[in-house]
């Protein structure tokens, strides 16, 4: 197992591409449901200002 993190001497490189490649994920889900969210507030706001 320790061989398999170790890639082949390249883990610092191999395990930072991920981290990376998970925290750029996060962050677009973060930002996809903040958006979300801001968009449903401002259709509330529209659909309450034309009754």
């Amino acid at each position: 197992m320790s061989e398999f993190l170790a890639m082949g001497g390249y883990a610092v490189w191999v395990w930072s591409a991920w981290g990376l490649s998970a925290a750029a994920l996060i962050g677009l889900v973060i930002f996809a449901l903040a958006e979300r969210r801001a968009a449903a507030e401002r259709l509330r706001r529209l659909e309450t200002d034309e009754a």
